[in-house]
């Protein structure tokens, strides 16, 4: 009998491993939503409710299919606004370490008004951002940041390894809405975070109808002292015949797939970001008609025509990715995600009439309660995922960044140590839906968005005050700088009725000192709000609760919860 020799056995083993077929790598398809609530998809607010679909006002047929067919997060956050929360998903961190604290329509900076920037400051942080509001306020604005770092000359060495990337093997494309590079800076689009642009427009909103021009404008009158050749604003890419934006940028995403699917040997990925549902809320005509007419108009506060449409329209272009996938044999091996970069815009809380309803939820964009922050987030995966399950773990932006890494293929490791980012793979919880092996360790979660805001406060009704807040397990603490600490369990109470901050002050001040300490760690000083030098407490409109500067008193030692006001 022949002898087998510890040699013989190595070889064997490696000749085994070599005939081993590699399991193919998947195409990902992450698909982002603008301001589309929570309550705006109907598999969504059906396990909110209870309530049938056949009594509500949206329809989102395509999306519930997602659902039926794929995990979907009951729990999923994003940031307060839209530029906070792709800043996130770029790079897995948190908004405020990149300094995306707010996200901007056309303003000043140091870079595109050719101002030298001053020590500390980065050249694409805002001079000054605000809102028109006429009542008194005991802080200033902070600053915010309007480029994600790319690596460029003036950026000091900073250079946030984008997602695009960190994949350098797949094809990355982007689609649609941008609104991370500096307001049309050179060298801080797409094409320089490693995608390969179709369509795109750095801006927070577009018109849906007659876009070309805006998107296609290079004309630097905006910004004569920027030093680049040329405004980069964004580009609307190959002519498709569509007159509707959502359409049309369905129809890029549906002929780039077109392409994908004739080459082989390379996965892809496609970030495609509608502007849907985002103002100005125009739909197609044979879409408001169809709901200006439709009897369950009304529901749960959901009754604008034009708004729906544009549901639908978002909801449509789902539909026709699916389709296309199925169509191209590329559904057999590729990766759907679905988010919203925030809450709906409630026209409750806003200065308008346009908009939705996110009740059950309080609030909306703009706010650090529910309704502004909790949104859909559903995977769907061909044969690899179970369907019409529910994930009741909350979950945030920040993961999608190592998720999409690890559904790639790629190793963490490097990007987790010493905590590179900030966000864990929902990998595991796709195969664990309760955690039970508690391989998904990300519990705790901040948001900061220092700035007086023209939207309503869901609380006292009053323009929203610069706010911090943390979630930790089912526990969320509010901090409102004007001198006022909410603090909710998610868990029993979803509608954030009931301010446990004076009931439980141990978890308050706990909770408190956590923010304040991530705050002070991570968040440079000029993203954080100052305080008013003019500021006149005579004439504080909020006379249920003066001004207490709670920063300072914790300074002191002083007890906050004490001080601050419900």
């Amino acid at each position: 009998m022949r002898k087998i020799t510890l040699a013989s056995l190595i070889l064997f083993a490696f000749l085994a491993a070599c005939s081993e077929k590699k399991p193919e790598r998947p195409n990902i398809i992450l698909i982002l939503a603008d301001d589309y609530g929570y309550m705006d998809l109907q598999a969504y607010a059906e396990k909110l409710t209870g309530t049938d679909k056949s009594e509500m006002y949206y329809e989102t047929p395509n999306l519930d299919r997602l659902v039926s067919e794929g995990i979907s997060f009951s729990k999923a956050y994003a940031c307060q606004l839209c530029s906070p929360t792709r800043a996130s998903i770029l790079t897995g961190k948190y908004a405020g370490r990149v300094g995306f604290t707010t996200a901007l329509p056309p303003r000043d900076t140091y870079y595109n008004q050719g101002i030298e920037t001053p020590e500390g400051q980065y050249p694409h942080d805002v001079i000054y951002h605000f809102d028109p509001i006429d009542i008194e306020h005991a802080w200033t604005n902070a600053s915010s940041n309007s480029a994600v770092p790319a690596g460029s000359p003036i950026d000091g060495g900073r250079d946030e390894i984008s997602l695009a990337e960190a994949m350098p093997d797949y094809h990355s494309a982007f689609i649609g809405k941008w609104h991370l590079g500096g307001i049309g800076a050179e060298g801080y689009q797409p094409a320089d975070q490693g995608f390969e642009p179709i369509a795109w427009y750095d801006a927070g909103g577009s018109p849906y109808f007659n876009w070309r021009k805006a998107w296609n404008n290079r004309d630097k009158t905006l910004y004569p002292n920027a030093p680049q050749d040329e405004w980069m604003i964004g580009d609307a890419g190959k002519e498709t015949g569509k007159e509707y934006l959502t359409d049309d940028l369905t129809d890029q995403a549906l002929n780039y797939l077109d392409e994908r699917a004739k080459i082989k040997g390379q996965p892809f990925f496609l970030y495609f970001c509608h502007f849907a549902v985002h103002g100005p809320w125009q739909a197609k005509a044979v879409d408001s008609t169809y709901f200006a007419e439709k009897d369950t108009r009304g529901w749960n506060g959901h009754n604008i025509p034009n708004y729906a449409g544009m549901v639908r329209g978002l909801d449509n272009s789902v539909g026709s990715i699916l389709e296309k996938l199925e169509e191209t044999g590329l559904d057999e091996n590729t990766l759907v995600i679905f988010f919203s970069d925030n809450g709906g815009w409630d026209y409750r809380f806003s200065r308008g009439e346009m908009g939705t309803n996110n009740a059950p939820l309080r609030g909306g964009k703009a706010c650090l309660s529910e309704g502004g922050i909790r949104v859909p987030l559903i995977f769907y995966w061909k044969g690899k995922l179970s369907g019409g399950e529910w994930c009741d773990i909350a979950v945030d932006c920040t993961d999608l960044y190592p998720t999409v890494l690890q559904a790639a293929g790629y190793d963490l490791e490097p990007y987790v140590q010493g905590e590179e980012i900030d966000g864990r793979s929902l990998m595991p919880l796709l195969g664990d839906l309760t955690n039970s092996k508690g391989e998904y360790k990300h519990d705790t979660r901040y948001w900061h968005y220092p700035f007086n805001v023209s939207v309503y406060s869901p609380f006292d009704g009053q323009f929203l005050t610069p706010r911090s807040s943390i979630m930790e397990k089912n526990y969320k603490l509010i901090f409102d700088w004007h001198g006022r600490l909410k603090l909710f369990d998610l868990e029993k109470d979803l509608e954030e009725n009931y301010n446990l901050a004076k009931e439980m002050p141990e978890k308050t001040e706990d909770l408190y000192r956590k923010l304040m300490i991530w705050l002070e760690e991570n968040v440079d000083k000029q993203y954080w709000p100052v305080l008013n030098p003019d500021y006149k407490p005579a004439l504080e409109a909020r006379k249920d609760a003066p001004f207490v500067d709670l920063y300072k008193a914790y300074k002191a030692g002083k007890d906050i919860v004490e001080l601050a006001h419900e």
